[in-house]
Parts: C-alpha cells; sequence; structure tokens
C-alpha cells in the first residue's frame, strides 16, 4: 500500500518537528514548509494526500493558500486540515467557507492532530459499494469514485461537501436536521467539534457550486435541510 502524502505548512519549527515525527510514526511521508510560497512552488509539480495549514503565515498566510488550492482543478479535492491559534467560531466559518475539511485549534494534542489525519483520509477512501451511482435529477453522484456531475459538467466539492449530499441524496425527500447531521459518523469521525453554523456554510457552498441543481437542497425551516427533485 501507498504511503499517503501529508504537507505541513507552519513557520513554528517546535510545531514542524512535533507533528512529522507523530506522522512519520504512524507511517506517513511528510514533507515540510515553513512558508506559503515554498509550498505553492512544490504543489505545481506534486499533489499531496493532504494539507495541514497554519493560518498566521509569514508572507501568504494559509487561508489565502487554501483559497488558491480550491480553485484549481488539480488540487480542488486535497483535504486541508486548519491549524491555528484563533479559536472562535467566526474563524472556523472562515476556514470552511474556503473549503477547508477541518479545523484544529493550538495548542493542540499531537495525537490529536494524527486522529483527525486518519478521520479525514478516511472520508477520502474508496466507499465499497455494487451500487455506486446516485441519481436525482440532473445530478450524479459516483459514491466510489467521489465524483459529483450535473448535466454531465464535473463539479469539484470538497470531502465534507461530497459526504453531506451524499448522505441528503441517499435520503432523498427525507428532511435531516442539523443535529442529526452533526452527530453523523459519516461525515465527521468520532473526534469532531462543529457548530450548526458548520452545517449552513457546507449547504451554502454546495448549492452555489452546484448552480441550478443546488436548488433541489430545499431548506426546511426551523428544523434542517433535505433534497428532492
Amino acid at each position: 500500500m501507498t504511503e499517503k502524502l501529508i504537507t505541513i505548512v507552519e513557520d513554528e519549527e517546535d510545531i514542524v518537528k512535533l507533528v512529522s515525527h507523530h506522522l512519520k510514526r504512524e507511517g506517513f511521508k511528510v514533507k515540510e514548509f515553513h512558508n506559503g510560497r515554498d509550498f505553492l512552488s512544490y504543489i505545481e509539480s506534486v499533489v499531496p494526500d493532504l494539507a495541514v495549514l497554519d493560518i498566521m503565515l509569514p508572507g501568504i498566510d494559509g487561508l489565502a493558500i487554501c483559497r488558491i488550492l480550491k480553485n484549481k482543478s488539480t488540487t480542488a479535492s486535497v483535504p486541508i486540515i486548519m491549524l491555528t491559534a484563533k479559536a472562535s467560531e467566526a474563524d472556523v466559518v472562515v476556514g470552511l467557507e474556503l473549503g477547508a475539511d477541518d479545523y484544529i485549534v493550538k495548542p493542540f494534542s499531537p495525537r490529536e492532530l494524527v486522529a483527525r489525519v486518519k478521520t479525514v483520509l478516511r472520508r477520502t477512501g474508496v466507499k465499497e459499494s455494487e451500487d455506486n451511482i446516485i441519481k436525482v435529477g440532473p445530478l450524479i453522484i459516483n459514491t466510489e469514485k467521489y465524483e459529483v456531475s450535473v448535466d454531465n459538467e464535473k463539479v469539484l466539492l470538497t470531502t465534507t461537501e461530497f459526504k453531506i449530499l451524499e448522505v441528503l441524496a441517499d435520503g432523498k425527500g427525507r428532511v435531516f436536521t442539523r443535529d442529526q447531521l452533526l452527530k453523523k459518523k459519516r461525515l465527521w469521525g468520532d473526534d469532531k467539534l462543529v457548530y450548526d453554523r458548520t452545517i449552513d456554510v457546507h449547504i451554502k457552498n454546495l448549492r452555489e457550486k452546484l448552480g441550478p441543481a443546488g436548488n433541489m437542497i430545499k431548506t426546511v425551516r426551523s428544523i434542517g435541510y433535505k433534497l428532492e427533485e
């Protein structure tokens, strides 16, 4: 089995070494960067399996890097974990709106970060299923290849956006409360800090990316969301 490549973009040397040590001990390949420009140059030729990004970086910050990755077709599907000292819900929402898959606040346990990395990577793994195609109107979801298309045009989604859409499509017509979505282990794993607002941000992003098909995601006022034609 090929080792997963994790990139760490963090300007604090001690944190880089600590995180790198624990990831390598778990069998991951690790590439370290202390500024965003070197990282952006690197991904022109090498696409990692997951990126750990600090927000407060010299020069170009982590949020700008996240935006760049999600706007490039070659890196749009790379899972991102934001690493930062900023702990407010507003900062969490900003990262999620830009396409980050997870968010961990300093100071943190290296074991927790490794657990988050594994959880996010599991969400990007291949799902074993004989019937791996879900169709709802012009929307086609391939749950094996983790691909989404609308009217045969491919749509690039983050891993978490894909999983939320899959849950809604798999239960077409059923209303999912925010609390139900927050408690879905297939979305967040076992250890995930999420807020009610988190779901709203992902739904907003999904609607925008799906274009007219995004109108199939209905808001049920004061309850939650459902997907229907």
